[in-house]
């Protein structure tokens, strides 16, 4: 009697907006564990699950035949909810904003190269929803505020590098709730704030 067939191979399950949202949650951990902890409760998901979330989602990025990231986009979160162009410097780019659950005053926003490269990707605030009032340190809270209204608000700012990827870095110059003026260094991740360190002193 002949060697008996393999089993088909199961399917992997799809990768979904779920999953894509534990993603993010789990490189905010690093950061803000309660915060975490709340929206996996939100999300009904359990730390395994992150867990097992952000493992498939590095496997897909550096797959040697990973599609294109706008792909890969597409075909986790759909269709995006709103195209938008967009004028940086001398070129026209554009920017696609999909919806996610968890946070449903932010969109995830994915701005295109005019070669139709992904130059940029993180949260933002929903187009048409009221910013958050950004005045003193005591409103720079975890979770507060996008890179975009940071940087508005307490103009001029300077842009870093994040100490991982996903992170970006600003340092600006923020009064305190007597007016007295502070250097402050914002670190976010995926675009929105995680933490702050405040030092006395206007930035240089």
């Amino acid at each position: 009697m002949g060697p008996m067939p393999s089993p088909a191979k199961r399917p992997a399950n799809p990768f979904t907006p779920l999953d894509f949202q534990l993603v993010l949650l789990r490189r905010m951990a690093d950061h803000n564990q309660d915060l975490v902890e709340r929206a996996r409760h939100t999300l009904g998901a359990s730390i395994a699950d992150m867990r097992e979330a952000n493992r498939r989602w590095q496997a897909m990025v550096r797959s040697p035949r990973s599609r294109s990231a706008l792909s890969r986009y597409r075909s986790i979160l759909g269709e995006p909810e709103s195209v938008w162009s967009r004028r940086i410097g001398d070129l026209d780019c554009e920017a696609r904003y999909w919806p996610l659950p968890l946070w449903p005053d932010l969109r995830f926003e994915v701005l295109l190269a005019p070669n139709g490269q992904v130059w940029n990707e993180w949260l933002v605030r929903a187009p048409g929803t009221e910013p958050p009032p950004l005045r003193t340190l005591d409103d720079l809270t975890p979770w507060s505020c996008t890179v975009d209204e940071a940087a508005r608000a307490f103009a001029p700012a300077r842009p870093s590098e994040g100490t991982a990827p996903t992170r970006f870095g600003l340092t600006f110059t923020a009064p305190d709730a007597q007016g007295v003026p502070h250097r402050v260094v914002a670190e976010f991740t995926w675009g929105l704030l995680q933490r702050t360190a405040v030092s006395a002193g206007q930035q240089p």
